[in-house]
This record gives C-alpha cells, sequence and structure tokens, in this order.
C-alpha cells in the first residue's frame, strides 16, 4: 500500500510526502499545482516498474502553510522536493512533472544536476507559464499573462465564495461527463480516473490556491542552456492553459530532447495514463536506467 510522511522542509514548513508501495526505478513526481498522485495512474500503480514520490504543496493536502507565507514560490517547492528526497534516501532519479510541476522539476534540476537522470515534462514549460495560457482562445500574447495573472488574483475575494460552492458539488459521474465534454479535458479521462482526484481537488481552500497560483506567475522564462539530462516533453493539442507551440519552442532550446504531442487537453496524465508510462519507458532507457 502506499504510505505518506512528513518531512521538514527548509525553511521549516512541515510537507506531507507520498510512497507508492512497488520497487522500482526510483521516480519523483513533481505534480501540478494541488493535484494528488493518483493523477499518474500508470506511474503510481503497483506493477508500474516505478518507485514513485511525490509530495503535498505548501497548504494542501495536510501540508502546512508556511509561516512566512510569501515563501510559496517555485523556489520554494524545490526546496521541499530536496527535503523529499533527502528524506527518503534518494541520492538521483527521474522526473516527471506536470503543468506548474514542469517549472519546478527545471528549477530543481538547474540547482542539483546531479540528482536527476532525466525528465519527462507535461503539459507545462520551464518558467513563464502564465504567458502560454490561453494560446489555443488567440489571446494575444502580450496580454497572456497580464489576464491570467488578474484572474487568478480574483481569488482573493471570490476564493471563499468558490470554496463554499465547489465543497457542495458531489464529484460523481455526472460531474466528470461535464468536465469531459464541455472542453475542459478530453472523454479519455476515464471516470474511474478522474472520480478521485476530484474528490479531493473539489475541497481546495480556493483563496489560498489562486494565493499559490499567483506565486508560480513569478518564476520567469529559464536559458536551457544547462540542461544536459535526457528530456522529454509532451504537450496537448487542445490545451487550454499551456499552449503546445509553447511547449513545442521550448523543445526546440533542446536540443536532445523528444517531443510529442497527443490529441489532449492540458489534463494529459488523466487522459493518456499508458502513452506517459511507455515515454516514461523511453526515457528510462535513454538514461540508462533500468527496470527491475
Amino acid at each position: 500500500m502506499p504510505r505518506t510522511f512528513a518531512v521538514t522542509s527548509g525553511d521549516g514548513t512541515q510537507v506531507v510526502g507520498w510512497r507508492s508501495s512497488g520497487p522500482g526505478v526510483p521516480l519523483v513526481i513533481a505534480n501540478g499545482l494541488g493535484t494528488i498522485p493518483e493523477a499518474w495512474p500508470a506511474l503510481v500503480a503497483e506493477g508500474s516498474g516505478y518507485d514513485a514520490v511525490t509530495w503535498y504543496h505548501r497548504g494542501t493536502f495536510g501540508s502546512s502553510r508556511p509561516k512566512d507565507i510569501s515563501r510559496i514560490r517555485v523556489e520554494d517547492h524545490v526546496d521541499d522536493m530536496v527535503a523529499v528526497m533527502d528524506d527518503q534516501g534518494l541520492d538521483r532519479a527521474l522526473v516527471a512533472c506536470w503543468s506548474i510541476g514542469v517549472n519546478v522539476a527545471f528549477e530543481f534540476l538547474h540547482r542539483h544536476p546531479d540528482r536527476v537522470a532525466g525528465i519527462m515534462a507535461v503539459a507545462g514549460v520551464p518558467g513563464g507559464t502564465f504567458s502560454t495560457m490561453g494560446g489555443p482562445l488567440r489571446i494575444p500574447r502580450r496580454l497572456r499573462k497580464p489576464i491570467s495573472v488578474r484572474i487568478a488574483k480574483s481569488g482573493k475575494y471570490l476564493g471563499p465564495t468558490v470554496t463554499r460552492l465547489t465543497a457542495r458539488l458531489p464529484a460523481n459521474h455526472g460531474l466528470a461527463w461535464l468536465l469531459t465534454h464541455t472542453g475542459v479535458m478530453s472523454p479519455r479521462a476515464r471516470p474511474e480516473v478522474l472520480l478521485p482526484m476530484l474528490d479531493q481537488f473539489l475541497r481546495h481552500d480556493w483563496q489560498w490556491y489562486t494565493r499559490l497560483a499567483v506565486a508560480a506567475a513569478k518564476h520567469d522564462p529559464m536559458d536551457l542552456h544547462f540542461v544536459t539530462c535526457p528530456v522529454t516533453l509532451v504537450a496537448g493539442k487542445h490545451d487550454m492553459l499551456t499552449s503546445m507551440h509553447d511547449v513545442v519552442d521550448a523543445a526546440a532550446k533542446i536540443p536532445h530532447a523528444q517531443i510529442a504531442v497527443l490529441d489532449g487537453s492540458h489534463f494529459l496524465p488523466l487522459e493518456y495514463p499508458d502513452e506517459l508510462h511507455a515515454a516514461l519507458d523511453d526515457l528510462a532507457r535513454i538514461a540508462g536506467v533500468q527496470k527491475p
């Protein structure tokens, strides 16, 4: 059975970690903001071939809020990743990352290149994430970040109301159908995978969640010259939160990177779990990491 554990990060914040139950290649998951390990069903399943470790972001799912509430930047999440790996005895691992987790993974790689065997980056870019939002909606690039940040900042005022409303929403097949048939995500996201994540995601304190999002928006685009480990980037063709074109552009800045575009949304780990498992297997092979 998977287990949870508590670690103390560099600034004293207590963070809840999570580790899968099976033996396998060491894998650290830098997750999408406020999501749960089960969002990666094929990677965290028993018998996946991966020993997956991840953590819950500050102020979510039992992880504490920092005493200094400004300590929720991408750099602070990197410190949490370090604390989790150290606690679990992981000197080096593959990294699978999604959305804002891509920022965290590449920032971690920049600071600790010897601890990363390879990165699979899904529906995210290494910095400047909010500038990629709204591409499929044809929002001009210069307006994407200002609009996205303004929407996120509205959570300061709307968060309590949204929190009360979402807490009453049932995470049932009706809601899953609505999300997968209105363009939010693809119908490929099966209810048995989607519902567990929805059940937890709807319980967020949305005022805090949007504070986390605004802090993440401050992570600027990275100069990727430092990236030497194997990298695979995966984009969603219909992703409204991270433009497919920006993911492809990021891949072009890493000459040895592999790039794949899937016919899905921002929620590729839920929509294409088996395909991402296969992509990670390929990355492990390129990185020279052997599965048991």
